[in-house]
C-alpha cells in the first residue's frame, strides 16, 4: 500500500507491459561496453552475428576514427524488445576525454548500466561514473565483466563494489529469496513490507530501485554472451519508467549532421511531436527513430520516445522545450584551452565558421573568438580528443589543422554585488535593462531570475532578458574568462511601443552584464583537480611535500600492502607535469588518479591578469559601453557613463545588495574628467570668458552630464557638490565630444586598471571596418534592383544599414565608392554622423583605396575589409587584414536587427 502511495504522489503509472525504457550503457574505457551492447542486441534479434571492437565491425561504433582506434567517441541509439518492453539503449563513450558526450546522455535516462571490468574492478573514471550517477539520480545496474578469463575473484571484486561505490550494491546471481532481506535493510519502506509479509513484491522492490536505495550487481561476459540475457530480463522487470506529461515536452541531448542535414537528438517527455508540425519557428520535417547505423522514418512520436528530428534548425543540445525541465548543470568540463591554427591559405573567419559546426555537436570545445589576436580557441579534456578533433576537420573540412600549447582555463566570479545597466538605441531600435549580480554558490554557474514588475517591462522582454543571461556565454574583465557563479537578477528596464524590436533586449543584456562586471569587484578563479596516487611506501613523504608545494592539501595516508594510497587537491597548473617527476622517484609510473574538483580562487591571480593582458573595452563581441542616440544617430557610450544616462527608474533605491557609493564615485570621476576637459576646451575658444549659470545651459553636452535626480542626491551626499561648465545663450560653440570622452576613459583607465603601468606604454590597436559599397550593393538582391532604379537611393540605404551596424559594432566604419568616371584629384569624403563615406578620386577604384588603407595600417590597427571581390581579398589578406565576404556582411546587418 506505502509502495503504491509513493509511486502516485510521483506522477507514475507502473504497467509492466508495452513499458518504453531508456538505459544508458556507462563504462571505464575497455571495461566491455560496446561489447555488451553488441551482446544485448544479438540476444534480442536485431544482429545476426556479433561484432567485435577489435575488427571494427560493432554496430554502433561504426565512425571511421572509432574503429582506427577501437574506442567509442560518440554516443549512439540502438533499439531492441525484451518481451513487451522497448528498450532504446545508448552506448556512451567510456574515455576520459570524452565524458562530456557521455554526461549530455545522462539526463534523458530511465536508468543505467555501468560496466565494471572483473579483471580491473574499480578505476579512476569508475569513480567519476559513479558520482555523475549520483548527481543526476539514475537507477543504476552494475554489470561486472570479463568474468570468462579465469583471473577474477567473485566476492574480492564485490567486496571492492561495496567500498568503492556503495554499501548497497546487491548480489542478484542468485534465488530471490536469497538477497531479500539483504533488501529489506536498504529501504525503510521494504523493511517495513518483508517485516509484515516475510516476502517482497516486484511493485515495492522496482519503487526501491527507481529512488536508488539498492543497485543490482550481476556478472558474466558480454564476449561470451554470458549473464547478458538475465541482465536485459532484470532491466527491463525492475526499470520504472520516467514520469512523462499529457503536455509536450523534450530534452535535446545531442545534435549531430549527416552532411548537410542537421538531426536533434530528442527525448520525449510528454504529449507527442509529429512531422510538419512547429516548434518555435522551426517546423519537424522527418523524424528518424536510429538503431545503430540503421534508421526507420515514422510520422510520430509519443512521450518515452527516443528519435532524430530534422528541421529544427534553432534547438540546441541542452534545450529543454515545451513542459520538459531544464536538467542540472553538467559537472565535466574541460580544463584545457588550446589555440587552433590553420594552414595558411585558409581565413580565420572560415576556421571559426568551421570550428561552430563541431561546437554545435560537441558543446564542450566552448569554440572562442580572440578579437584582439584574431584566433580561434577551443577547451578540450586531453591529448586523445585533440587528434579527434585534428582527424574531423580533415575529413568534414578538408584542411589539417594544429593547436597551440595548453593553456589553463580560467573562469571569473564577482566577491561584492553590483548593478549593471545596458542600454541598446541605434537608430530605429530601444532596450534598457538593469541587472544586479551577486555572487552565486560554488559551482552554480550563472543563476538568472527576475524581480522586474510587469508594469516595468513587459513579460514577453523580460523572457529575452532571461534567456540571454542563461543562453549566452558571458566573459568577465580581468582575463577574458567565462563568467561562473553569479546570480543576476532582473531589477528594471525599460522599452519603446514604436522602436523597440527583437534583439534589442539581448544587446542590451549583454552590454549591461559587461557594465555591471566592470564596476563590481571580480576574481579569478582556477580548476582544481582531486587526485589519487598508489605509490610505494618509501615515496609517501615526498609526494606529500609536493602535494603542499603546488599550494594544494592531503588526506591522511592508507596503507595498502606494501604500496601506500595518498589522496589530495592541488591547482591544475600546478600538476600538469607531474606524473612525470612521480615516476622519476618511484621508479615507474606508479598510479595516478585524476578527478575534477571544481573551480577555486586563483593562487596567482595578479601573474595570471598581467600575463593575459585582457583589454575589457576592446573586445568587441562584449563591450561593457552602451549605445545611446543623440541627432538622430547611435553613438557608442562609454560604461563610466551609463549611470548618469539611463532612461529606466532606478527599481531597488536604498537596497543594500548594491554598492551604491561605489557606483557613484565611478561616474562621478568620468564625469568630472568630461567636464573638465570641456571647461578647458570652452576657455580656449572663448579667451578665457567666464561661463554662465545653470539656467542658461544649453548643447548636447547636457545630455553628458545629466543625470538623474536621485544620482546626483548621492553624487552630493557623498562627494560633495558637482560644479558644471555652462553655454552661453548668444555663443553656442562646437567641440569635440568624442575626443573628451576618450580622453575621460584614459584617464579613468591610468589611474583604475589592473595592468595600467603596461597600459600607459603601449598605443593601442585602432579598429577598422572598410566596406567596398558596390560590391555589398551587387551582393544584395534587394539593394541591386534599387540600384537600378536610382543609384544615390541604393547608397543611401545601405549607408544606413551600416550606421546602424556600427552602433554596436564600435569600430571606425568607412564605406568607399568607387568615382573613377568623375572628375578630381582627390577622394571626396562625407561624414553623416558616425560613418565615414568615401568617393574615390578620378580613375581610382574602390580595391585601390583599400589597398592603400590596409598597407598603411599593418601590423598597427585591426582592420576588416568587406568584398567579395577574390583579387581585393587577398591583397587584403596579405596586409594583415581580415576578410569578410559581402554575403557574411549582409547577414551580419541582417542580425543587427533580431
Amino acid at each position: 500500500m506505502c509502495t503504491q502511495s509513493y509511486l502516485e504522489c510521483r506522477g507514475w503509472y507502473l504497467s509492466m507491459k508495452n513499458k518504453k525504457l531508456t538505459l544508458g550503457i556507462v563504462a571505464h574505457v575497455d571495461a566491455g561496453k560496446t561489447t555488451l551492447s553488441e551482446a544485448m542486441l544479438y540476444d534480442a534479434g536485431v544482429l545476426r552475428t556479433l561484432g567485435r571492437v577489435d575488427k571494427g565491425n560493432t554496430a554502433l561504433d561504426t565512425d571511421e576514427v572509432e574503429k582506427h582506434r577501437g574506442i567509442t567517441i560518440y554516443s549512439r541509439e540502438a533499439r531492441l524488445y525484451c518481451g513487451d518492453v522497448l528498450l532504446q539503449f545508448i552506448d556512451t563513450p567510456g574515455h576520459v576525454d570524452f565524458g562530456t558526450e557521455m554526461e549530455r546522455v545522462l539526463p534523458v535516462l530511465d536508468a543505467a548500466v555501468l560496466v565494471i571490468s572483473g579483471i580491473s574492478g574499480v578505476e579512476s573514471h569508475t569513480r567519476t561514473l559513479w558520482k555523475l550517477l549520483r548527481y543526476y539520480k539514475i537507477p543504476t545496474f552494475i554489470f561486472v565483466n570479463k568474468m570468462d578469463t579465469g583471473r577474477v575473484d567473485r566476492q574480492e571484486i564485490f567486496d571492492g563494489l561495496k567500498k568503492e561505490l556503495s554499501e548497497n550494491v546487491i548480489d542478484f546471481s542468485g534465488e530471490k529469496n536469497a538477497y531479500e532481506e539483504e533488501l529489506a535493510f536498504c529501504d525503510d519502506e521494504l523493511f517495513s513490507i518483508y517485516t509484515e509479509k516475510n516476502m517482497l513484491p516486484d511493485q515495492a522492490v522496482s519503487a526501491a530501485f527507481a529512488k536508488r536505495e539498492f543497485f543490482p550487481v550481476l556478472y558474466g561476459s558480454a564476449l561470451k554472451n554470458t549473464g547478458v540475457k538475465e541482465l536485459m530480463e532484470l532491466i527491463t522487470s525492475m526499470t520504472v519508467p520516467g514520469r512523462t506529461t499529457e503536455d509536450f515536452g523534450a530534452y535535446c541531448y545531442k545534435v549531430t549532421r549527416e552532411g548537410n542535414t542537421r538531426l536533434v537528438h530528442l527525448k520525449m517527455t510528454g504529449g507527442s511531436l509529429a512531422v510538419r508540425e512547429n516548434i518555435g519557428e522551426d517546423k519537424v520535417t522527418r523524424i528518424r527513430l536510429l538503431n545503430g547505423d540503421k534508421e526507420e522514418s515514422v510520422g510520430e512520436i509519443e512521450a518515452g520516445d527516443v528519435a532524430a528530428v530534422e528541421g529544427l534548425d534553432h534547438v540546441k543540445a541542452g534545450d529543454a522545450l515545451g513542459s520538459c525541465t531544464k536538467p542540472k548543470q553538467a559537472l565535466l568540463e574541460p580544463v584545457m584551452s588550446f589555440q587552433v591554427i590553420p594552414p595558411s591559405d585558409v581565413s580565420a573567419q572560415k576556421l571559426y565558421d568551421d570550428m561552430n559546426v563541431l561546437g554545435e555537436e560537441d558543446p564542450s570545445l566552448c569554440v572562442e573568438w580572440i578579437e584582439q589576436t584574431k584566433e580561434v580557441h577551443i577547451r578540450l579534456m586531453g591529448q586523445v580528443q585533440l587528434s579527434v578533433v585534428t582527424e574531423a576537420v580533415k575529413t568534414r573540412f578538408g584542411y589539417v589543422v594544429t593547436f597551440g600549447p595548453g593553456k589553463i582555463m580560467y573562469k571569473e566570479t564577482v566577491s561584492e554585488p553590483a548593478e549593471g545597466i545596458g542600454h541598446f538605441e541605434p537608430l530605429r531600435h530601444y532596450a534598457e535593462v538593469r541587472l544586479l549580480l551577486e555572487p552565486g554558490e560554488p559551482g552554480s554557474g550563472i543563476v538568472a531570475e527576475s524581480e522586474c514588475p510587469a508594469d516595468i517591462l513587459d513579460k514577453n522582454y523580460q523572457q529575452q532578458v532571461l534567456s540571454t543571461l542563461n543562453g549566452y556565454h558571458h566573459r568577465g574583465v580581468l582575463t577574458g574568462s567565462p563568467l561562473t557563479d553569479v546570480k543576476i537578477t532582473l531589477v528594471g528596464g525599460a522599452a519603446s511601443t514604436k522602436h523597440t524590436m527583437g534583439g534589442d533586449f539581448r544587446r542590451a543584456t549583454i552590454r549591461g552584464v559587461r557594465q555591471g562586471l566592470m564596476k563590481a569587484k571580480s576574481v579569478l578563479l582556477e580548476p582544481w583537480y582531486k587526485v589519487t596516487l598508489t605509490i610505494r611506501n618509501d615515496a609517501v613523504g615526498k609526494a606529500m611535500n609536493d602535494l603542499m608545494q603546488m599550494g594544494g592539501s592531503t588526506e591522511p595516508p592508507q596503507a595498502v600492502g606494501e604500496e601506500t594510497v595518498l589522496t589530495g587537491e592541488v591547482p591544475v597548473s600546478s600538476f600538469m607535469e607531474y606524473s612525470k617527476r612521480l615516476s622519476v622517484y618511484t621508479s615507474g609510473p606508479g598510479d595516478v588518479s585524476i578527478e575534477n574538483a571544481g573551480y577555486r580562487p586563483c593562487h596567482n591571480a595578479e601573474e595570471i591578469i598581467e600575463e593575459r593582458h585582457y583589454d575589457p573595452e576592446g573586445d568587441t563581441r562584449n563591450l561593457p559601453s552602451s549605445v545611446f542616440c543623440f541627432h538622430g544617430a547611435g553613438e557608442n557610450t562609454p560604461w563610466f557613463l551609463v549611470d548618469s544616462m539611463a532612461k529606466s527608474e532606478q527599481v531597488l533605491k536604498g537596497d543594500d545588495r548594491v554598492n551604491w557609493k561605489y557606483t557613484a564615485e565611478v561616474i562621478k570621476q568620468a564625469v568630472s574628467e568630461v567636464e573638465e576637459q570641456y571647461e578647458q576646451h570652452e576657455e580656449r575658444l572663448s579667451g578665457g570668458g567666464a561661463m554662465e549659470s545653470h539656467s542658461t545651459r544649453k548643447g548636447s553636452y547636457q545630455g553628458y552630464s545629466g543625470m538623474s535626480p536621485d544620482l546626483e542626491e548621492i553624487f552630493v551626499r557623498e562627494l560633495g557638490e558637482i560644479k558644471r561648465p555652462f553655454y552661453n545663450n548668444d555663443s553656442v560653440r562646437d567641440y569635440d565630444r568624442d575626443e573628451n570622452i576618450r580622453t575621460a576613459k584614459e584617464e579613468y583607465i591610468a589611474s583604475h586598471s589592473v595592468a595600467a603601468e603596461k597600459r600607459r606604454n603601449q598605443n593601442k590597436k585602432h579598429c577598422y571596418l572598410i566596406v567596398d559599397g558596390y560590391n555589398v550593393i551587387h551582393a544584395s538582391a534587394e539593394l541591386s534592383s534599387l540600384f537600378k532604379e536610382n543609384m544615390e537611393a541604393a547608397r543611401t540605404k545601405l549607408v544606413d544599414e551600416v550606421e546602424n551596424y556600427q552602433g554596436f559594432d564600435g569600430a571606425d566604419t568607412i564605406v568607399v565608392f568607387d568615382a573613377y568616371k568623375r572628375s578630381g584629384s582627390a577622394d571626396r569624403v562625407i561624414k553623416p554622423r558616425n560613418v565615414k563615406v568615401v568617393f574615390t578620386k578620378q580613375d581610382q577604384t574602390a580595391d585601390a583605396y583599400i589597398e592603400k588603407f590596409t598597407q598603411e595600417h599593418k601590423d598597427r590597427d585591426s582592420v576588416r575589409v568587406v568584398t567579395s571581390d577574390g583579387a581585393e581579398q587577398t591583397i587584403a589578406a596579405g596586409n594583415g587584414a581580415i576578410r569578410v565576404t559581402s554575403k557574411e556582411f549582409l547577414q551580419q546587418l541582417k542580425d543587427s536587427h533580431l
